[in-house]
């Protein structure tokens, strides 16, 4: 004979953890009395229907949020930076603006991390520009134009954030 299964089984519905049998009346009253008069209500509702966004939304939402992420622009909200600063002129003694902080690093005008962030998405577009380019089912006049701009985006972006560094950082040569 063999031996007796431990488990606990559905035949017997005393030791079966899924039946709510109890001794308790206020359960049994709680269980069945709001369920004998509530009556589960005929709704036809209906699901509501979400199109997905084109594809040029969710580019555009992406390039928005990559440029405020290197503009810096939880930086500005946190530190409150002013947008522009001001030195003043060892000869004359008048002031004028200066757009980027010089010597810090770790330290930024709105209007520097703006303009930072525009060169890294002029770059970035430059770099689909040129991707678009090697389409093989566009005219070869559009793969030029794609080609040329998406090159001259990359160098200017390229050019200017040297720049930013080099004033940034003075002798900076990299």
């Amino acid at each position: 004979m063999p031996p007796k299964s431990e488990t606990l089984t559905s035949s017997n519905p005393q030791i079966n953890p899924t039946t709510m049998d109890s001794i308790d009346p206020l359960l049994h009253i709680i269980r069945i009395l709001p369920y004998s008069f509530l009556q589960i209500p005929k709704m036809r509702l209906k699901l509501p229907s979400i199109s997905l966004p084109s594809a040029m939304t969710v580019y555009t939402l992406i390039l928005l949020t990559y440029f405020l992420v290197v503009s810096g622009f939880v930086y500005d909200v946190i530190v409150e930076p002013p947008g522009i600063g001001s030195t003043q002129d060892r000869v004359s003694g008048a002031h004028r603006p200066v757009v980027f902080l010089p010597g810090r690093v770790n330290g930024q005008y709105i209007i520097e991390g703006l303009s930072s962030g525009f060169m890294f998405v002029l770059g970035g577009v430059g770099i689909v520009l040129m991707d678009l380019a090697l389409d093989r089912n566009r005219p070869k006049s559009t793969k030029v134009a794609f080609a040329s701009a998406g090159v001259t985006f990359v160098v200017i972006a390229y050019v200017m954030s040297m720049l930013f560094i080099r004033i940034k950082i003075p002798g900076y040569l990299g």
